[in-house]
């Protein structure tokens, strides 16, 4: 009698340890050692209110300072020389209708452009005109960023330096999640074309991969939510009721297992 009470006892902690796993284990399902075709992946596009920056640069240096705004002719100069420099690059903001004033060119729309597209529609424009006749054109954002709030290790504001980031990166750059963040509680605020929406999504799910919200854009905010134990401790009074009421049930758990046992 006591060898199964001991079993059942065992066989208890396990089932309550594997459920404690399902909710915090990332990508459940995926599938190992498998080829998947990735069809989504998408790179940040510019839009109105971005900073970029723009550099050309040439064989002929006295012909891409035309190109360049102040600063960046001072970095150029310097590259010449083999020199490093720390000065800061004079960047356009791009306005309300996408728009950005491009010396020599004009007014160039680059909305919805990704930097390399960007690059390339510039580098056309200036040999069409045959101004420059071997341009390289490099593209760099300057104030692209997300946010990261809720459970996780280090809540805050994280700049944008490339082409492309996914959900589970940025979590990354936040230290991850907490052990009461929800799994399944993660939600993506995204604000594009005067509209807003958010996105949930579940990380201990493959499902991840093909919501819209897994590659980010500039200035999503992504908020964890807190689990149910996070929650009890929002306040005192709550929390010390729980935690009676906790020691009461364990108290009167083992109570009731020393009898069955050793009667």
């Amino acid at each position: 009698m006591n060898k199964n009470l001991f079993s059942i006892l065992i066989l208890c902690l396990l089932l309550a340890s594997c459920g404690t796993s399902k909710k915090i284990l990332y990508l459940q399902d995926m599938p190992i050692n498998q080829l998947e075709q990735i069809t989504n992946k998408t790179d940040i596009t510019i839009q109105p209110k971005d900073m970029i920056s723009i550099v050309v640069s040439s064989k002929d240096p006295q012909l891409a300072l035309l190109f360049n705004l102040p600063r960046a002719t001072v970095r150029m100069d310097h590259l010449s020389n083999n020199s490093s420099s720390n000065g800061e690059i004079l960047g356009y903001t791009v306005d309300s209708k996408g728009n950005i004033d491009f010396p020599v060119l004009g007014y160039l729309n680059v909305k919805d452009k990704t930097r390399e597209q960007l690059a390339q529609f510039i580098k056309a424009k200036i040999m069409e005109e045959d101004l420059i006749k071997d341009p390289v054109v490099t593209v760099d954002f300057l104030n692209l960023h997300f946010s990261v709030q809720g459970e996780v290790a280090s809540p805050g504001e994280y700049s944008i330096d490339r082409d492309n980031i996914t959900l589970l990166e940025a979590i990354s750059k936040a230290g991850d999640l907490t052990i009461y963040g929800k799994r399944d509680g993660v939600i993506v605020i995204r604000e594009e074309n005067n509209t807003r929406i958010a996105h949930q999504v579940d990380l201990r799910s493959t499902d991840l991969f093909n919501s819209p919200a897994f590659y980010l854009k500039q200035n999503d905010v992504i908020y964890v939510q807190p689990n149910t134990v996070r929650a009890g401790q929002s306040t005192v009074n709550d929390n010390n009721v729980k935690s009676v009421s906790l020691w009461i049930s364990i108290a009167s758990f083992l109570t009731t297992l020393g009898v069955l046992i050793f009667k």
